[in-house]
């Protein structure tokens, strides 16, 4: 008898914090449409990294306005060239991304924009079948929150630019001693070139990879740029 009057009251407080974590998620979503993250699991576990080392965390948030278009543009080239149409989701690249890895050890990922910002805010780094079942809830949740002006200024803020470089600003001010609202389009895609891997993919000095998808991503620039939804996004 104990037993089954266990089991219901288990269940009832399962429900309870369920909902209240719900809740609270939702709540911190809303939020960050207006406020910036204090920290984020990736921020966390790169300060550690660097603990004891000669190296610096360096993190600075700025507004969308306070970007150059040139960067704004450059990461939509490199990362995502069709985030202004879709819902969060580039279905095509992710079925021609699971083509490809049945067939190769070299994994390619399908992330968009939204994406990496689900991942980078809320997750942590990592491949594994819950982390992803959570990114897809926080990008349909962010897509319908936040929309692509937030959802691209806030990838701006806290995507790794660097070993322990986080923001925009902060990798402008590390590589080239100024504000990310004055950087110029060849500054701007070598930014934008490091970030499938930031620490493989140095920009001061840059390594040659760097060096090789800078001058593609100049070309998907020049390409992207008369784009009447891109240019509505960078301005």
């Amino acid at each position: 008898m104990k037993l089954k009057g266990i089991v219901p009251r288990t269940w009832r407080l399962f429900k309870r914090i369920f909902l209240i974590l719900f809740v609270a998620q939702l709540l911190y979503i809303i939020l960050l449409r207006w406020v910036n993250p204090p920290i984020t699991v990736t921020m966390i576990s790169s300060w550690f990294s660097l603990w004891g080392t000669d190296k610096s965390f360096k993190r600075d948030y700025v507004n969308l306005d306070e970007m150059s278009q040139h960067v704004k543009l450059a990461v939509i080239a490199s990362e995502d060239q069709l985030f202004p149409d879709h819902d969060g989701f580039d279905f095509k690249s992710i079925e021609k991304a699971m083509k490809h890895n049945q067939k190769s050890k070299k994994i390619h990922g399908a992330s968009t924009i939204s994406q990496q910002v689900a991942k980078n805010v809320f997750l942590w780094q990592g491949r594994s079948y819950i982390r992803k079942g959570l990114e897809v809830y926080f990008t349909f949740m962010i897509e319908k929150i936040w929309g692509k002006k937030r959802i691209l200024e806030m990838y701006l803020n806290v995507a790794e630019m660097g070993e322990g470089v986080f923001g925009v600003e902060a990798a402008a001010q590390a590589n080239y001693h100024k504000p990310a609202a004055t950087l110029n389009r060849e500054e701007s895609a070598m930014i934008a070139a490091c970030l499938p891997n930031p620490i493989k993919y140095t920009v001061n000095p840059p390594a040659r990879i760097t060096y090789w998808r800078q001058r593609r991503i100049l070309v998907q620039m020049r390409n992207l740029a008369p784009d009447p939804d891109i240019a509505g996004l960078i301005k």
